[in-house]
């Protein structure tokens, strides 16, 4: 008789332990999130406070800046490095411009009917990725894509932690929506893919990261491309930040990204030449896959492996076969970033060599006839990617003989800079999203030009190396 009370009373007690480690952690929440809105407040309003500053300092240093230009323009190494500066600065300018018109000119394609859409097979590589795999896959199974004619696959690349727990939980949950395979090894994302490249069926490959979720129209609208132009080779996903909530500097980089996706892409699309599809949702027609699956999957670089830019390989090697590659604004991805300095730079380290590798691959063809039409668009991108390479050497020097010179100037003449050439990137994210958001451009250049100025030299230094260096493949140098 006593039986049915003392399991009362024992449930009651375990809700009530349930229930307040719940409350407990809605509470840290609470904190967390109060702690980084202050500390927000507290950069932004730092951020500003420099801004105006600089507008000081530059009003009141005007003579001392004259003063520095005709001391430089005195000098014949001085002199020709104006003349340089002053060309580059004109190139710029002008080619500002010119994307500034293609980007008035782009326009989504559309999402074509049901009965139009290609067959799909979309690949999810994980490694070390935990839970997210599993949100990954549940968000993509949940897509407005009609069922018979989707493939879902996700390749476990050796992970060390319970990713591959997760991916059985996705299986058992989703049945035959999904294929999970196994690698016996961690033999890094590119061998990954180049199995479901093997085992998909589709029309269409698209790929997707591990630690990215989709919109539920995302799927039909990046594949739509596919199905209105023969000539469309690949196509390149919206990407956003997930994770913006949990740091500043995921919040830095949703601006960013928003400027490099939904500007410059758009108007890399209406060239018919993006650069690069993102790993963390890009889609690929078959054919043109397999066309050059062996030569990628063998690439190497300075006698050595390729392990990563397996992305930007694969969309160069894409494009020089003639192919277009297209941007889809409407085709949204979000992704977690790294909210940590450490994280950060080590991507931006990997994005730098493949950056290298990559521009000198498309040095070997983008200047013949690779294609029947207009190649000027392609050309103009590939030359100012190759003059950011090219000058950064120079400009580093200059830099850092311009800050033991001319503290203060230096100091003064670069915030009075990203105040000026922020203010578009404030103005394009305002003019979309929540403008208060928009702010953290001015943050996320300050960032940038003072903590992170030496990735791109470190990058040309180091670009034979290999190693993911933020997913687990160590450095090997």
């Amino acid at each position: 008789m006593n039986t049915i009370p003392m399991l009362i009373k024992t449930s009651y007690q375990k809700t009530a332990t349930v229930f307040q480690d719940f409350r407990s952690l809605v509470d840290e929440k609470i904190v967390e999130s109060k702690e980084n809105n202050s500390l927000a407040i507290v950069v932004l309003v730092s951020t500003f406070i420099l801004m105006l500053g600089s507008i000081y300092y530059v009003v009141s240093f005007q003579s001392d800046f004259l003063q520095f230009n005709q001391e430089r323009s005195s000098s014949l190494f001085g002199f020709t490095f104006m003349i340089i500066a002053a060309s580059l600065l004109a190139f710029k300018v002008l080619f500002f411009l010119f994307i500034l018109y293609r980007y008035f000119k782009y326009k989504p394609i559309a999402s074509v009917s049901d009965e139009k859409l290609p067959t799909v097979t979309v690949i999810v590589p994980a490694y070390n990725e935990g839970k997210q795999v599993y949100d990954t896959l549940i968000s993509l199974i949940n897509s407005d894509f009609p069922k018979e004619k989707l493939q879902l696959i996700s390749i476990d690349d050796g992970s060390a932690d319970d990713t591959w727990n997760w991916m059985q939980k996705a299986k058992q949950k989703l049945g035959e929506g999904v294929e999970i395979y196994q690698q016996p090894e961690n033999k890094g994302k590119r061998h990954a893919l180049y199995r479901g490249f093997n085992i998909g069926t589709g029309d269409v490959f698209v790929t997707v990261d591990s630690d990215s979720i989709v919109d539920a129209d995302t799927l039909r609208n990046l594949v739509s491309p596919f199905a209105v132009n023969d000539k469309v080779g690949a196509v390149a996903g919206n990407i956003r930040v997930l994770n913006k909530a949990k740091a500043l500097i995921p919040k830095m980089l949703d601006v960013s990204f928003v400027l490099s996706f939904e500007f410059v892409r758009s108007a890399e699309s209406t060239l018919n030449s993006v650069l690069c599809t993102p790993g963390a949702l890009a889609a690929y027609r078959s054919s043109a896959v397999f066309k050059i699956l062996p030569k990628w999957i063998n690439q190497t670089f300075m006698g050595k492996p390729s392990d990563i830019g397996e992305d930007r390989a694969m969309t160069n090697m894409i494009l020089k076969e003639g192919n277009h590659v297209l941007f889809q604004r409407n085709a949204n991805a979000y992704t977690n970033v790294p909210e940590k300095y450490k994280g950060l730079y080590k991507m931006f380290i990997r994005w730098g060599r493949s950056n290298v590798r990559e521009n000198i691959e498309m040095a070997k063809y983008v200047f013949t006839n690779f294609r029947k039409e207009s190649k000027l668009g392609s050309r103009l991108l590939f030359i100012s990617q190759a003059i950011k390479i090219i000058m950064s050497y120079p400009f580093l020097i200059f830099m850092l003989y311009f800050i033991v010179s001319h503290p203060l100037l230096f100091l003064s003449s670069t915030l009075f800079s990203i105040l000026i050439l922020s203010t578009f990137s404030v103005i394009f994210y305002s003019n979309k999203y929540k403008p208060q958001e928009s702010l953290w451009a001015y943050t996320y250049s300050i960032l940038y030009t003072f903590g992170l100025f030496w990735i791109t030299p470190y990058a040309i230094a180091t670009a034979s190396r290999r190693g993911w260096l933020t997913r687990g493949l160590a450095e090997k140098k």
